[in-house]
């Protein structure tokens, strides 16, 4: 299985990537692989078809270049990890984000937004008159949630439509975020081909051997592709080494938010004792663990660093 720790880990304390039977999903070189390649084309068609759910029914498609620069030097351009086209012309932008940033909802925009004003012809555009294609952006939000986000849903499907009356406004661009931290299905719940999917891509380290229950084609495509084993020498370097980058990533992060949460508690507590209000320090000691909660720490860490009981702490999850 993938190696879990149960707090966070100090940014020089580094672990070294031990083997699995299949590879870890969401690192750069597993994304392209499962995702990106010719050999990977029928699990990225059948995960498309079952992510629109019958709106869109998508039988072939063509990689296109992932890098799309300014017009000119100084203006900033968009480096997509998948970037495809189906038979009927449609944009698929396909990424993976595993922590959360500031302006992201801004940055899935302006990768739309380039995705669309590439289609605009190089010169005269007098008969093009604004036909458009369709463009969508899918994206797996690993270790993070889009803000206000309800844990019950783990797909969130985005498009323009009228705020008051719910009319779709304009139906040829769409987001989808898939996050993966709201499903917390067991290999018992899986009811739809897209629960199997995202069942097998969260769960794709643990596995010792492909399970019975994850059966047909894509699937096959899926799990030999994601087999350890069947790496070259060059594509086991390049895997161990995008999956340390990871792991050195989180770290750092862990680091810094138990590192804010202990100074935020301490200060809450200075704060409360000051004022001399156990009321107080109660509510910042829940604030700190709501907050710890999000991040997806343990409960024993929460209730050595905030000294509320573990029935409150359940309390909040509810």
């Amino acid at each position: 299985m993938q190696e879990q720790t149960s707090t966070a880990t100090h940014p020089k304390q580094k672990r070294e990537p031990k083997p699995t039977t299949f590879i870890d999903a969401f690192v750069d070189f597993s994304f392209k692989r499962l995702f990106a390649t010719e050999e990977s084309k029928p699990i990225l068609i059948g995960l498309l078809n079952h992510l629109f759910k019958g709106r869109k029914y998508i039988t072939e498609i063509e990689y296109g270049k992932n890098e799309f620069p300014g017009e000119i030097a100084q203006e900033g351009g968009a480096v997509f990890d998948v970037y495809c086209t189906d038979v009927n012309g449609s944009k698929f932008i396909i990424e993976v984000q595993r922590g959360n940033q500031e302006y992201f909802k801004e940055r899935a925009l302006f990768y739309v937004s380039r995705a669309i004003s590439e289609q605009a012809p190089k010169g005269d555009r007098k008969g093009w008159a604004y036909k458009l294609t369709e463009v969508y952006l899918l994206a797996f939000l690993e270790d993070f949630n889009l803000p206000d986000s309800p844990k019950s849903e783990y797909v969130q499907d985005i498009c323009l439509a009228n705020r008051h009356t719910g009319i779709i406004f304009y139906d040829k661009v769409g987001f989808i975020f898939i996050e993966m931290l709201n499903f917390v299905k067991g290999s018992d719940e899986l009811y739809t081909e897209l629960d199997k999917w995202l069942y097998a891509l969260k769960h794709l380290t643990e596995f010792k051997q492909r399970p019975e229950y994850l059966s047909g084609p894509e699937f096959d495509q899926l799990f030999t592709l994601a087999n350890y084993a069947s790496l070259t020498p060059e594509e086991r370097d390049m895997y161990n080494s995008s999956l340390k980058r990871k792991w050195d990533n989180k770290n750092v992060l862990d680091y810094a938010v138990k590192k804010s949460l202990e100074q935020g508690l301490e200060q809450g507590l200075e704060q409360g004792r000051e004022q001399g209000r156990e009321q107080g320090i109660h509510k910042k000691a829940i604030e700190i663990a709501l907050e710890m909660l999000v991040n997806k720490y343990p409960i024993e860490e929460i209730i050595k660093l905030t000294k509320l009981s573990k029935e409150e702490i359940q309390s909040l999850q509810k």
